[in-house]
């Protein structure tokens, strides 16, 4: 038989490495395919119990969005992990998972505090009337109240907002592009290149802050782009994230995907939101530091 690039296939002899994608070709009896369960694999077809598969048992979202050449950092291929193995992984530093205590107290009361916070100073309602009265220099205050509630954002991105808010000018554009990002009625793609630009405007157009008021404000579907980890978690997963150093719509959207299919993949843990992806995206980048626990 042969199989041909894109193709989804199985192994009926073992079932456990999952649905995979053929890679390129076959080529002289041999084949060259991803596993969802295990991640490359080189096959002789004479060996290997290979079937094709379509309709239903052919999806897989990993697969739909399988980065196109392997991932090399420091020199070294970055080793792919299944979910499983990352669930593992992330039980090490949280034993009880996203309801234990350890969890929430290192990682998700701070943010959902910055939550609360967003909601009570900058809804709709307020933010409208403070644009109303031109209080940009309040909301503004309110904006740097809400980065400074966690560490997400670098103290050094922090300064570069700042200091892009000392003029008058600024101030009035980063709270009018701020309310239109948050509240605005268009679609995200063009709120958040207009929120882009102005950041752009400020020289404080970074990751961290392009996507922080989003995600919190809205944690039940947008997510926080913190670069090296991101990366490192995308790279793991095999996940195609499309990264550019300026913020982008493009790479954005594929972050959304990215994190949806971690919410998705990741039920047996229930996550609440993409508060609790964002916190599993971290611990599956700690794995290159040599802190991944294999049972």
């Amino acid at each position: 038989m042969k199989f041909i690039k894109g193709e989804r296939v199985k192994r009926l002899d073992i079932p456990e490495w999952d649905i995979g994608q053929v890679l390129e070709e076959s080529f002289e009896e041999k084949v060259r395919v991803f596993f969802v369960g295990v991640g490359e694999k080189h096959l002789k077809l004479s060996l290997a119990n290979l079937t094709k598969v379509q309709g239903d048992e052919a999806h897989s979202s990993l697969l739909d969005n399988l980065t196109s050449v392997k991932s090399v950092k420091k020199g070294k291929v970055v080793q792919y992990r299944n979910l499983n193995e990352l669930i593992i992984n992330f039980k090490v530093y949280f034993p009880e998972g996203f309801y234990g205590d350890t969890y929430l107290q290192r990682e998700r009361n701070h943010k959902e505090e910055a939550h609360n916070l967003i909601m009570n100073l900058l809804d709709k309602e307020s933010f409208n009337s403070l644009l109303t009265s031109q209080s940009y220099n309040e909301i503004c205050k309110r904006a740097m109240q809400v980065v400074n509630k966690t560490n997400l954002v670098f103290p050094n991105e922090k300064m570069s907002l700042r200091d892009g808010l000392k003029s008058e000018r600024h101030e009035e554009q980063f709270s009018e592009k701020l309310y239109y990002l948050l509240h605005g009625d268009d679609e995200l793609k063009k709120r958040f290149n207009a929120f882009s630009d102005c950041l752009m405007d400020l020289k404080a157009a970074k990751w961290t802050t392009a996507t922080y008021f989003l995600f919190i404000m809205y944690p039940e579907q947008e997510m926080f782009l913190k670069p090296t980890v991101t990366q490192k978690a995308a790279d793991i997963c095999r996940f195609e994230l499309d990264y550019r150093p300026e913020p982008n719509w493009f790479t954005y959207h594929r972050l959304r995907e990215f994190s949806q299919y971690l919410l998705q993949e990741l039920s047996e843990l229930e996550p609440r939101d993409m508060i609790d992806v964002q916190s599993f995206i971290w611990s599956t980048a700690r794995i290159e530091e040599g802190l991944y626990v294999k049972n």
